[in-house]
């Protein structure tokens, strides 16, 4: 692959990558030959490649600068200073520094930069050598010397009363005095290392057309946090060094238009820069580097081809699938990626499975340590704990299913979610509880599920918490509360409660979710959902099932709810302008049931097994509830219309009453441990909670 000719590039046909430099180094060539400076954000830290080799970023950027025609490239950071990442360009720095005004006798090299001929005073650190020499200390020894040379003139004048010397011993103290002159002399300083140092060499040489010069200034954010005065001036100085620069005599022997000497910012965040240093001036243009694209990609894939676990037997099909399978990822991922496959034994021709290893990086996975009778019964485990809900159980074990088999319709190189599901129907029957059910069957904890609500993302910023604030605002470095979860535990039940009530700007995080099987955060980090079971909740139409059972004396049949609920969320995401989320959801909507009658007395059972567990645990005491006051009562509380509307919040409701009578008779009896109390109502549906036995028998009055 041949080099980029920047003289001879009009810039009027496409642009691909090809072996020279990726596509966003030739972008900053051109925002130089456009006279700008440029501060470089994004993947620093990757690996990229120059000149048909893999090459680091502070490679890459140097190389650019030296075809672009510098005679010195110089990189400065905290932790080395300013160092020289090109052979040669250290001894031409060290000539160029050196041919400083007011220095006495000059080097030869180029010649002194024009704004330092005017005055020392007007060039950054004119006045404040950086070099050793140019210390206190060095001027003293500098001193020192110069006396010891007219000492050795006066010595080696003949004596004044005409008697010659010895010419061995005026020999041996020559020699003694030349080799103190060469202690005493001062040194050649090394480059500098401090920031204010390294801005004023860079500005005077940038500021000189005598010599093409680069300098490149990584990790200031760093070093000069943003918001302190005296990280204020030492960014001022930066960008008088960038937009004072002036283009080199030899840069405008090529073709127009001419780039000026380049100083360069590069640092991971553009968003902890001060906005003022980049934003206020037009001569400063901001450089994103993203992770590769495709040509990119295929570009690195094919020099890594080699590298990977079956590529001997590799077609071009499998390099393209894998291309597309590694979108969002990094030079140092795909390297990375390389080694995955020789590791975990997974070849290039299975790039979905490949990728998987790679990103979850776990030995076991829940899904396929499922045992199969545990899946194969996940219906009736479910179905136990979930009452009166056989559809929306019936559903989710069959995704169960599928998910342990894993069998599917092929795959694109992203892999979505292992089911999403859309749980509609009246509030209160247990739509909520069939997602901790899922996670504690699945996973073996109820650590597993996750449970958003959101009502609390109604605010279209809101959007920020999920995926993270962009860079720059406050909580970035924390990232977002659902991507942040994922990757801490990508094997996860994932609820949405109440989705209805999210800003449409929310619901818009899903569509990538769902289609894409990922989400990355404000901190260029993304998480996978590919282990994830998603599950949003919604009560859209539950308003109306009141009137559908004001509406006759039976029961509303389950098809009409069906029908019911289905047409209310349609329209639901038609009205706030997402139909697209439905599109994606509309196979996995599942709608819940009311509870039927037969169902009323099940759950009011569970209820009070809970409340008899509670006593026993607490106080050691036996509470016996009395099932043939118990059941009539509760059936008929809940065949109220308004009431059943509610489900089985309205059972607990109903059921609180017991509750209290029980908490009243130990207040006024303190029964005593091992002994036994019952628990039931009147025929007027008064609670009563009465001792075992013929002794101290109490009503609700009583306690």
């Amino acid at each position: 692959m041949s080099a980029i000719d920047f003289g001879k590039d009009d810039g009027t046909g496409p642009v691909t990558a090809d072996g020279m430099m990726p596509l966003w180094a030739v972008s900053l060539g051109w925002e130089l030959r456009r006279g700008r400076q440029v501060v470089i954000s994004g993947q620093i830290r990757d690996r990229w490649w120059f000149e048909d080799r893999p090459a680091s970023f502070r490679e890459l950027v140097a190389g650019v600068l030296e075809v672009r025609g510098a005679d010195v490239v110089g990189w400065w950071d905290p932790v080395a200073g300013l160092t020289f990442p090109l052979p040669g360009h250290a001894e031409r720095f060290a000539r160029l520094a050196a041919d400083r005004p007011g220095g006495g006798t000059r080097s030869e090299g180029p010649a002194v930069p024009g704004a330092d001929r005017r005055s020392d005073s007007r060039a950054p650190g004119g006045s404040r050598p950086w070099a050793a020499s140019g210390t206190d200390d060095g001027r003293a020894r500098a001193t020192s010397g110069a006396l010891e040379d007219d000492r050795t003139q006066v010595d080696s004048r003949a004596p004044e009363d005409g008697r010659p010397r010895s010419d061995a011993r005026t020999q041996r103290g020559a020699e003694r005095r030349r080799d103190r002159s060469s202690l005493l002399a001062p040194r050649p300083g090394a480059p500098p290392r401090a920031f204010d140092d390294a801005v004023a060499v860079a500005h005077r040489l940038a500021a000189s057309p005598d010599a093409a010069t680069a300098f490149v200034f990584q990790d200031v954010d760093h070093h000069l946090p943003p918001g302190q005065p005296e990280s204020n001036a030492g960014y001022l100085r930066l960008r008088a060094a960038m937009t004072d620069a002036v283009p080199a005599h030899v840069a405008q022997a090529g073709r127009r238009p001419y780039a000026r000497n380049a100083v360069l910012c590069a640092v991971g965040d553009v968003g902890r820069l001060p906005g003022w240093f980049h934003l206020e001036d037009p001569r400063i243009a901001t450089l994103h580097v993203g992770p590769p694209d495709p040509s990119e990609r295929r570009l690195w894939l094919t020099w890594l081809r080699d590298d990977f676990n079956g590529a001997t037997n590799a077609t071009r099909h499998d390099l393209e699938a894998l291309v597309g399978a590694t979108d969002g990822m990094r030079g140092w991922d795909i390297d990375a990626l390389a080694r995955t496959s020789w590791l975990r034994e997974a070849p290039l021709q299975k790039p979905d499975k490949l990728l998987e290893l790679h990103r979850l990086n776990v030995s076991v996975d829940p899904w396929t340590q499922l045992d199969r009778h545990t899946v194969a019964r996940a219906a009736d485990v479910l179905g136990d704990r979930v009452v009166g809900q056989s559809t929306a159980v019936e559903a989710v074990a069959a995704a169960l299913r599928s998910a342990y088999v894993g069998v599917d319709f092929g795959g694109s190189g992203t892999a979505r979610p292992r089911g999403a599901f859309f749980f509609v129907g009246p509030t209160g029957v247990g739509k909520t509880e069939l997602a901790k059910a899922v996670a504690e069957l699945m996973f073996g904890d109820q650590s597993a599920y996750a449970r958003f609500d959101m009502s609390e993302y109604q605010q279209e910023h809101a959007a920020e918490r999920l995926a993270g604030a962009p860079p720059g605002y406050i909580g970035h470095e924390q990232g977002g509360e659902l991507t942040r979860r994922v990757q801490e535990r990508p094997f996860s039940v994932l609820l949405f409660d109440e989705i209805e009530k999210a800003h449409p700007r929310v619901l818009d995080k899903f569509l990538q979710i769902l289609e894409d099987g990922r989400l990355t955060d404000g901190r260029g980090q993304t998480a996978y959902f590919s282990q994830c079971l998603i599950i949003f909740t919604s009560n859209t139409g539950a308003d109306a099932v009141q009137d559908l059972l004001s509406e006759g004396d039976e029961d509303v049949p389950y098809a009409a709810l069906e029908a019911h609920f289905t047409r209310a969320v349609e329209e639901k995401f038609r009205a706030i302008g997402r139909p697209e989320i439905y599109g994606r959801l509309k196979p996995g909507v599942v709608v819940f049931d009311m509870l039927r009658r037969e169902h009323i007395v099940r759950i009011a059972d569970r209820l009070l097994d809970q409340l008899t567990e509670s006593v026993r645990e607490r106080h050691q005491v036996e509470l016996a509830p009395d099932p043939a006051s118990l059941h009539p009562w509760i059936t008929e509380r809940m065949s109220d219309p308004e009431h059943q509307a509610y489900g089985g919040r309205q059972i607990r409701n109903e059921l609180e009453r017991l509750r209290a009578a029980v908490v009243s008779h130990f207040l006024a009896c303190r029964p005593a441990p091992g002994s036994r109390i019952r628990l039931g109502v009147d025929a007027d549906g008064t609670p009563w909670v009465r001792a075992d036995g013929p002794r101290a028998r109490t009503g609700e009055g009583e306690g």
